[in-house]
């Protein structure tokens, strides 16, 4: 079990609950969020979808405590008490992988990875007994163990999103929060984090928050999707629900189709643009 979860009574580790209501956040006196509500469920999957500048990374990063907000509401399992927890302890219940970090140089795979253990080694380096077992379980979840010992300095850009996801795994916590994962990752590693991120909501009972651009990858691994447009969330619910091509086509701006792929049976978008089909491509002038 991980750390930071809770048993039920039938023996299922389960996560953290995290809940913002009434959520506005302002940049230069500019509203860029308005009045989000946004539930992450024990065991569930809620992607956040919708153009750029629409909303999704200000209000992850706002939940996770790294934005503040002109106004919200936030509760853990439903306590407002839980938000006025410290940092380290914060950050022992929910973990956030975000956007363009940093390459860090003169530091091994293994080094970064461990920095994911900082909320429980305390203020002056306590030991931490569990960090070498949940360091080394990271490295595996995410395929890099055969890295760890290289400098992140050498690493491609998918290897090290890789690395910086296995950070936040190693922080063992209730609530993941990740922001646009799937960035630099080849079609074989998106595929094997979306199946991990849906291993971790259905095996350990993790309540996960993404971002994604790709809406097939949100129809595919979400339980709940939120639609975001213009700092609004414009629909919430079940894929099949928010991802109408009605809808989508309002808020793209683009004609969106929407089927069900033959093969898995889960939503399918196209976006058509104006050299949408070979046929009218190849259709003579009259």
């Amino acid at each position: 079990m991980l750390a930071g979860e809770e048993t039920s009574a039938a023996g299922r580790p389960r996560g953290h609950q995290l809940s913002a209501t009434g959520v506005t956040v302002a940049y230069e006196g500019v509203d860029v969020v308005h009045d989000a509500e946004l539930t992450l469920r024990p065991g569930e999957v809620t992607v956040l979808v919708g153009p750029n500048g629409s909303g999704k990374s200000t209000l992850l990063r706002t939940i996770a405590r790294l934005q503040q907000p002109r106004t919200a509401t936030l509760l853990l399992d439903g306590d407002t008490d839980g938000l006025a927890l410290g940092t380290r302890d914060f950050a022992r219940r929910v973990a956030l992988l975000t956007q363009g970090r940093p390459t860090p140089g003169g530091l091994t795979v293994r080094d970064l990875v461990e920095f994911g253990r900082y909320p429980y080694r305390g203020r002056w380096g306590k030991a931490d007994p569990d960090g070498r077992a949940a360091v080394d379980r990271a490295l595996a979840m995410t395929g890099v163990t055969e890295l760890a010992h290289r400098g992140a300095e050498h690493l491609s850009g998918g290897q090290l999103q890789r690395v910086w996801l296995a950070g936040c795994l190693a922080q063992e916590t209730g609530v993941l929060l990740l922001d646009e994962p799937t960035t630099y990752l080849d079609l074989r590693y998106q595929v094997e984090l979306l199946d991990l991120v849906r291993d971790l909501a259905d095996d350990h009972g993790i309540a996960v928050g993404a971002v994604l651009h790709d809406l097939d990858q949100a129809a595919a691994v979400a339980d709940r999707i939120a639609l975001l447009h213009a700092g609004r969330i414009v629909a919430h619910g079940l894929p099949e629900d928010v991802l109408t091509a009605p809808r989508l086509t309002d808020t793209y701006g683009i004609r969106i189709e929407v089927d069900t792929d033959p093969l898995t049976g889960r939503l399918r978008t196209r976006a058509i643009g104006r050299h949408h089909t070979r046929n009218e491509r190849l259709s003579p002038t009259p």
